[in-house]
């Protein structure tokens, strides 16, 4: 595209400087010798009249007096009636450039100058008008090579960001080239860049919080299994096999609740549930690892609490505290139940040496892990809280407490009581 540019913008200005520079060259060839013919007749009427004046005058008429009366590279020839012709200067040999002039005494004064003149004149001009055609195809050349750079390169770093979009690399560039159409290309380009990345962030987030949301259930899952394989008591396989078909549907509720999260984050099937199935739920399914580990999970608290929210989602963000206490802390693990306000609370703390101070609040942004973990089950728990009204807080760092915080009351029935006007 440089190189067409170029050749094109060169060609236009070769064609208006052979058209106007032939044109000018033919102007200024005829001016330079109509004003050499004009010199020449301008000196033999001058110097005619100084013929007539001295024959008027009966005074003599020589070469001696009139050589100064005659430029050097001129020839003059003065023929008076009954005189020998008086000549001035050297005879011209070559082109000259004549005029010859008839005074009222009846001479003629005859004036030649060389055409060499002429010509050295118009080659003068002709240099000239080269050169100056020259710096015009020299600033057109560079000017089309400013253009062609100004129009290429746009072009190239566009067709480098759609190459970078195809390859994967979403990130916008935000250059823009001071040329209205390849600007709003450039913004259409950096505007599918963000809306990709915004795509692949939630791909990969929602890989991330399936990846760590199922972990759990599969694992209690398994420890099910295993507890079935090493007995042979029909009813000790059937109990079993029981929790393992209920996990089985808590694994498939965590599944729909993650692909629903990844279309709206904001859609949920909160209703009301008792917060004490939920938590005995939770404690039957991690003591045979509490057991493992030597340790122990109790609950306590006020009972019979009744939440708004998604069991499954809640049953997430318990399991999510539980198996960070498990990993994380130390000694008993209890989750205790309170009321406060319009709210039930569900506090999760344990004996460890609770969360390092450089952490702090940080400990719910992903990717902030206190130890080799994947820093994302607060955060996905935090997630799954605020998607049914709730919230997700560390209240106390050492040892460590965390509380859900549930509504008692329907969202829905608590907005109607807000709307509903008084009567008094």
């Amino acid at each position: 595209m440089r190189r067409r540019l170029i050749q094109s913008t060169l060609a236009v200005v070769l064609v208006v400087i052979a058209v106007f520079g032939v044109s000018l060259v033919i102007v200024e060839t005829r001016t330079i010798s109509n004003s050499a013919q004009e010199r020449v007749d301008s000196e033999a009427i001058r110097l005619a009249g100084i013929v007539d004046s001295r024959l008027f005058a009966a005074e003599d008429v020589t070469g001696e007096i009139l050589r100064d009366q005659v430029a050097q590279e001129r020839y003059a020839v003065i023929r008076i009636p009954g005189k020998d012709p008086i000549e001035v200067g050297s005879r011209l040999s070559g082109q000259v450039i004549s005029s010859t002039q008839r005074g009222e005494e009846g001479e003629t004064v005859t004036v030649q100058e060389p055409r060499s003149s002429v010509t050295r004149e118009v080659g003068r001009t002709l240099l000239i008008i080269g050169l100056v055609a020259l710096l015009a195809v020299i600033a057109a050349v560079l000017l089309a090579i400013r253009q062609a750079n100004k129009l290429a390169s746009p072009l190239t770093d566009l067709a480098e960001t759609a190459e970078r979009l195809g390859s994967g690399d979403p990130r916008p560039r935000h250059k823009r080239y001071g040329v209205p159409e390849l600007d709003r290309v450039a913004d259409v380009l950096d505007s599918s860049a963000e809306r990709i990345a915004r795509m692949l962030t939630a791909e990969r987030r929602l890989a991330a919080d399936a990846s760590h949301q199922l972990r759990t259930p599969l694992t209690a899952l398994s420890m099910r299994l295993e507890e079935i394989t090493l007995t042979d008591d029909p009813d000790t396989v059937k109990e079993e096999a029981n929790v393992a078909l209920t996990q089985v549907e808590r694994l498939t509720d965590v599944v729909e609740r993650l692909l629903t999260n990844s279309r709206d984050p904001r859609a949920g099937n909160a209703v009301t549930f008792d917060l004490d199935e939920v938590i005995q739920q939770q404690l039957a399914e991690w003591r045979p690892a509490y057991r493992s580990a030597g340790r122990a999970i109790v609950s306590s608290g006020k009972r019979h609490l009744t939440a708004v929210g998604t069991p499954g989602a809640v049953a997430q963000v318990l399991a999510a505290l539980i198996e960070n206490s498990l990993m994380h802390g130390g000694g008993t693990v209890a989750l205790r139940t309170r009321v406060t306000g319009n709210q039930a609370v569900i506090e999760v703390t344990d004996e460890g040496p609770g969360v390092p101070a450089d952490l702090g609040a940080r400990i719910f942004e992903r990717t902030i892990s206190g130890r080799n973990s994947t820093g994302i089950g607060l955060a996905v728990a935090r997630d799954l809280a605020e998607a049914d009204g709730g919230r997700l807080e560390m209240l106390q760092a050492q040892p460590p407490v965390f509380g859900l915080f549930l509504s008692r009351t329907p969202l829905k029935s608590a907005l109607l009581d807000e709307d509903e006007p008084t009567v008094r």
